[in-house]
Formats: structure tokens, C-alpha cells, sequence
């Protein structure tokens, strides 16, 4: 009895130590369509910000993982013609945010996604609120009126964590 109570903490305690940092998961973004690959369960939340010369409700979800935090933000501009326009002024406002700038821009267009010159995926380096480093991965994309982000920021970004990530953006 003790021999097999000794084997089951044993199992136990190794079981824990094991649980992976980050454990992967898709994760449905409500009403958009889009599918996302995320580390953790993400938080939801949402508020108002102005966009395209307009209050706009931002939705987001979020979660923290290996010293990074991940999330997706969307917004629906109610126009599909000033999509283009917003994603190059968000671009703009996160680089202002992180008091940085941007070291590489590429095209980034998930499965499904408006084919738009400002869908970009941006690497950024600059300075959180108290001062220290941080280092940010984008992608800006658009699927009809609706606008999207998605993040990652870190001490230092880790190609195998952001490229799961950026990878597992598709919509249905």
C-alpha cells in the first residue's frame, strides 16, 4: 500500500513538473470568425476607443504565458473602406505606446483576410511604462468592416513563441 501511494505522488509531482509553460489551444474570436492559436485561456474584455474619427468598441482577449502576453483586439468600423486607413494609424499608436520603433515590417495576410498594402506583420523594440525593454511582434489584418491585431510582447521575443501564434490565425 505504501509502495503504491509512494508511485502515485511520485507520478503526481512529476506530472506537475512536466505541465507544459505553454499549452497551446484555438480559441474561437466571438462574431469575427477568426481562429486563433493561443498559449492560455484568454481573458476577454472590451472597451471604447476612437477609431476612424468615432467611438468604437474595441474587443480583446489576452493571456500571459512564459513571461509574454498574447492577445487578439478587433474592432468593426461599420466600413470596410477606411479599413486600410485604421490599421496603418493602430501600427502607428502601438509603435507611440511602446516608445519604440519599428525594426522590420513584412506583408501578413491570414487565410481569409483583405488583401490590404497596411497588413503587416511589425517587429518593434522600445521602453514599457517603467522604463524597461520590451519587444513587440504585430499583425495588422482586415476581413470586411472588422479590423484586427494580434500581439505579442516580451522582454524578448522567442521565435517559438510568436511563430505558433502568428501561424494559427486563419478564418473559417
Amino acid at each position: 500500500m505504501l509502495r503504491t501511494l509512494s508511485a502515485i505522488l511520485v507520478l503526481g509531482c512529476a506530472a506537475t513538473a512536466c505541465s507544459p509553460t505553454f499549452n497551446w489551444r484555438e480559441v474561437a474570436v466571438e462574431a469575427t470568425g477568426l481562429k486563433a492559436m493561443l498559449p492560455c485561456k484568454p481573458d476577454k474584455g472590451s472597451r471604447t476607443v476612437p477609431m476612424a474619427g468615432r467611438d468604437i468598441e474595441l474587443h480583446a482577449l489576452s493571456c500571459d504565458a512564459g513571461g509574454a502576453t498574447f492577445a487578439v483586439l478587433h474592432a468593426d468600423l461599420g466600413d470596410a473602406g477606411r479599413s486600410g486607413e485604421v490599421l496603418g494609424q493602430w501600427k502607428t499608436a502601438t509603435l507611440a505606446n511602446m516608445r519604440g520603433a519599428a525594426v522590420r515590417e513584412t506583408p501578413f495576410r491570414p487565410a481569409g483576410a483583405l488583401d490590404l498594402p497596411q497588413s503587416l506583420q511589425v517587429v518593434g523594440r522600445g521602453q514599457r511604462a517603467d522604463g524597461s525593454a520590451v519587444e513587440g511582434q504585430a499583425g495588422y489584418f482586415a476581413r470586411g468592416s472588422r479590423v484586427f491585431q494580434a500581439v505579442v510582447y516580451a522582454d524578448r521575443l522567442k521565435p517559438e513563441e510568436v511563430e505558433p501564434f502568428f501561424a494559427g490565425l486563419r478564418f473559417e
